[in-house]
Parts: structure tokens; C-alpha cells; sequence
């Protein structure tokens, strides 16, 4: 499947970049591959040009968004990533989270519950010649058999820190959460795992993402 991205599409792209910038997005690594990313092909072609121009998140289908640019920044940043880094993305979605992931030389694993969506983006990100390791499952379980991970980030609005994950975290590793608030918000947490299994919690202020959801559905 090509991937249609004219000079229009990469002049937006730069005009997003330059938006994140004004709203405090500073990680250059981040900045750039999502300059580089074709955001637009990742939903459908009706929101080509407002897949740039408007800082929002989309339904993508199975009651699922893909998350606005600016969270997908934000998180990405707050995940401190490495060259080499293991990470478990949780909500793989459309698989722009992942891919973003991918370009910055993380090895990604990431699980979708709902099996329509994981159906329809598994193939497409074979097609993105990112080795991006798919999974139909619960998220809340993980993915105990390639534990421990460097990261783990969770892109949908987590009612409690599952003990599962924070299990398969590297002593030093950090975890990024959306946690449920009593705002009927979420508060965007940096778990960072102590040496004696204890986590440090940092808060970074309030975002509004889909619920994460148990066991898997077929929407």
C-alpha cells in the first residue's frame, strides 16, 4: 500500500511542528519525526488536511480516537525514551503512537483489545516497514512473556495503575498514565520504578482519553 505524501502534506506537517513548539513542546527528537510521519495516513482521507491543522483528537473507529498531536508529543517526552528502549504502548489505536515510537529506535510492543480495529491497523503497520510487534489482547495484562520493559505507556484514560504492568517494569523504568480523576478528567502521571519495587509519581496537569476497557471486544 503507498503512501501518498505530497510537499502539501509535509508543509503542514511543518506548520503542526511549529504550533507544538508554541505550546511548550521543546524534545527535538519528538518534533522531528513527527514532522516526518505522515499523521494524515493514519486516518480517513476525508480529514487529510484537518489531520494538521486542527490540534484534535479523531475517531478512528471501535469507539476509539487517535490522540491530538500535541498528546501525542507531550507523552512521548514525558517517556524520556532511548535508542534500543523496550516499550509497551497499551491502546495501540491507529498506530500512530507506535510509529512515533519506532522512528525515535524504540523496539515496540503494543496491544489492541478491540479486534475490528487491531484487524484493520496490524496490516497497515506491516505495510510502514517498522518493526512494530502487534497484539490482540487486555491491556491490563501486558505482556508478561516479553517482560520486563523499559517503558510502558497507556493511551487511554486508566481507572487504576494495574499492578500487572507496574510488574513488568524495569527497576528505573518509567511508566506514563492518563489516571481517572474525581474531574471526570484524567491526570497524565510519570511512574518511575524504585530499585525496591516502590513508584515515584509526578503529575503534569489534566487531558481527557477514551476509557481503557477490560478483556476484548469486537466493536
Amino acid at each position: 500500500m503507498e503512501i501518498i505524501d505530497t510537499y502539501r502534506h509535509k508543509g503542514l506537517r511543518r506548520q503542526m511542528v511549529d504550533r507544538l513548539r508554541s505550546k511548550g513542546i521543546t524534545n527535538e527528537a519528538v518534533l522531528k519525526v513527527m514532522e516526518d510521519i505522515p499523521r494524515h495516513a493514519f486516518l480517513d482521507s476525508s480529514f487529510t488536511e484537518i489531520a494538521y491543522k486542527e490540534d484534535v483528537a479523531f475517531q478512528i473507529g471501535s469507539g476509539q480516537t487517535i490522540s491530538q498531536a500535541y498528546t501525542v508529543a507531550f507523552q512521548t517526552d514525558l517517556l524520556s525514551v532511548r535508542q534500543g528502549c523496550k516499550v509497551l504502548e497499551i491502546g495501540t489505536g491507529s498506530g500512530y503512537q507506535a510509529c512515533v515510537l519506532a522512528a525515535l529506535g524504540c523496539k515496540v510492543y503494543t496491544i489492541e483489545r478491540q479486534r475490528n480495529l487491531y484487524l484493520k491497523t496490524q496490516p497497515f503497520l506491516n505495510e510502514y516497514n517498522f518493526r512494530i510487534n502487534t497484539f490482540l489482547g487486555d491491556g491490563f495484562a501486558g505482556l508478561p512473556t516479553y517482560a520486563p520493559f523499559d517503558r510502558i505507556l497507556i493511551t487511554a484514560a486508566a481507572p487504576e495503575i494495574p499492578q500487572a504492568l507496574t510488574g513488568q517494569l524495569k527497576a528505573g523504568g518509567i511508566i506514563v498514565v492518563p489516571l481517572d480523576n474525581e474531574n471526570r478528567s484524567q491526570t497524565m502521571l510519570r511512574l518511575t520504578k524504585n530499585e525496591d519495587g516502590t513508584l515515584s509519581r509526578e503529575e503534569f496537569g489534566e487531558f481527557r482519553f477514551v476509557p481503557m476497557l477490560k478483556n476484548i471486544g469486537n466493536d
